[in-house]
């Protein structure tokens, strides 16, 4: 039997420590509605608290913005696609600023862990840059006249419920204004970048009313 056959024979599960380095996908520890925080040690919080919401919308937008990235590669608008690829990558750095307490606040480092006022400042160039080459919409904008910018539409109520989520959270618990701006401009950016993906369609774009 060759190598490659008899891999597809295998019993699912076998060699399934030497095919995950990163440890089972479970642990059953959140089975109770728990999860922990960076940082945290033993403590554990709610799956349903303000500071979970907040990184798992974060999280969702990262995952709807996927959906966006692989239809901007299909279209072969790579300046997007690059675009969209770096912003789920800044995602995961507001993601890890929100899963820890803010008494650890500290141990998280800028660009990586931590947001910046830099990467807020950079969304706002990006902004400026590219509303400068489509016109400007007139009208509320009816989502649907591309796929791509339907789909980055989508990502940016996504980013914007996310903003919610984080607004919420500093109601109640500390969040670092750097934070809170970057997730307000990256919503802006999202939306910015949708008109800009449409730029190349001909067909007029159906009014809101």
């Amino acid at each position: 039997m060759k190598k490659q056959d008899a891999a597809r024979s295998r019993p699912l599960g076998q060699d399934a420590a030497r095919s995950r380095p990163l440890g089972k996908v479970y642990t059953r520890k959140g089975d109770d509605g728990t999860t922990q925080l960076l940082f945290a040690g033993k403590e554990r919080v709610s799956k349903s608290s303000l500071r979970v919401n907040a990184y798992g919308d974060c999280d969702e937008a990262v995952a709807v913005l996927g959906v966006a990235r692989a239809e901007a590669t299909a279209e072969g608008q790579d300046d997007v696609a690059e675009i969209v690829l770096r912003l789920q990558r800044e995602l995961f750095v507001l993601g890890a600023e929100l899963a820890t307490d803010p008494s650890n606040v500290s141990r998280l480092e800028p660009g990586v862990s931590l947001v910046t006022a830099e990467m807020s400042a950079a969304h706002e160039s990006l902004i400026d840059d590219l509303t400068e080459r489509f016109e400007q919409p007139k009208d509320f904008i009816v989502p649907g006249n591309s796929k791509l910018g339907a789909t980055l539409d989508h990502a940016a109520r996504v980013v914007r419920r996310a903003e919610r989520s984080v607004d919420a959270l500093a109601a109640s618990e500390e969040v670092r204004p750097e934070a809170r701006a970057y997730i307000n401009r990256l919503a802006d950016l999202v939306w910015v970048l949708a008109r800009y993906a449409e730029r190349q369609e001909r067909q007029p774009r159906p009014r809101s009313g």
